[in-house]
């Protein structure tokens, strides 16, 4: 009888890929972020909608003050931007929550973050790619309206300043917003939650305010005026402070909106750390 052939292990089976591999980085983060906002139907919708309100709005009121000749006691007409800019913010407000919360409502916030595990990264590519896409938007769409409505109403000519802050500042202001509602909706996890917070946010402090009757109340009516979103965004447009002198005026607002929304942000990266999906 023959003895057995030795039995020998297969070697162990080894590829090696011709694609480089590399860590990831923020670059591939922001990648994937402008990926998927660019290619959602929500992103067309919301910022479609909001340049129409922006155009249609704004144009409308400057049409109907050229059409009155109203004296515009020595203000330029940059501030009928404020019209269209006050209903632009609501859809603001819902893409920069659905940026975040439609991947909780779809579970796919578990594919992003099994992808990439450094959440904090996740978080910081969907707030740049956010603020960019609407801050340009928004900027270059109130560019567009407030040359129209100096072009079409007879009033002061607005300054430098009053150009920037009518165009940069009102873009800024608007994408900051979007961000605080970003933050809003990593905290809540709920779309139809976070939105319904931020209407809050952006309405009820100035409803409120209307009716305060109480003469006990008075003050806190005062800064609810003063301090409301809305206040904020008119005193964009004007050169002095619209409620007082003890209101924001000028740059103020922004400055104040980016302290809340760095607050707000900061505490959305620290739950999003903190807890599981």
């Amino acid at each position: 009888m023959t003895a057995p052939a030795p039995h020998h292990a297969p070697a162990p089976y080894s590829y090696v890929s011709p694609i480089p591999v590399r860590r990831a980085n923020l670059g591939d983060a922001l990648a994937s972020e402008w990926t998927k906002i660019r290619s959602v139907r929500s992103t067309l919708w919301t910022l479609g909608t909001m340049i129409l309100l922006m155009l249609g709005i704004g144009l409308g009121v400057a049409a109907i003050a050229a059409a009155s000749e109203a004296p515009m006691g020595g203000e330029s007409a940059l501030g009928f931007g404020f019209f269209g800019m006050l209903p632009a913010s609501i859809c603001v407000i819902t893409l920069g929550v659905l940026t975040i919360s439609s991947e909780y409502g779809t579970g796919m916030i578990r594919t992003t973050l099994t992808a990439c595990p450094s959440r904090a990264r996740v978080l910081t590519a969907k707030a740049i790619v956010f603020f960019l896409l609407v801050f340009t938007v928004t900027t270059v769409v109130a560019g567009l309206v407030g040359a129209a409505q100096v072009g079409m109403v007879d009033a002061a000519e607005p300054s430098a300043a009053g150009w920037l802050r009518a165009t940069v500042g009102a873009g800024a202001y608007l994408a900051m917003l979007g961000l605080l509602s970003m933050a809003i909706g990593t905290v809540v996890r709920h779309s139809a939650g976070a939105i319904t917070v931020m209407i809050g946010v952006l309405l009820l402090p100035l409803v409120a305010a209307m009716f305060m009757f109480s003469e006990a109340l008075r003050s806190v009516q005062e800064f609810l005026l003063t301090y409301s979103v809305p206040s904020q965004m008119i005193a964009l447009y004007t050169d002095s402070a619209p409620f007082g002198d003890g209101g924001p005026a000028g740059w103020e607002p922004l400055l104040i909106m980016t302290a809340v929304t760095g607050a707000v942000l900061a505490g959305a990266f620290a739950l999003l750390n903190s807890r599981d999906v």
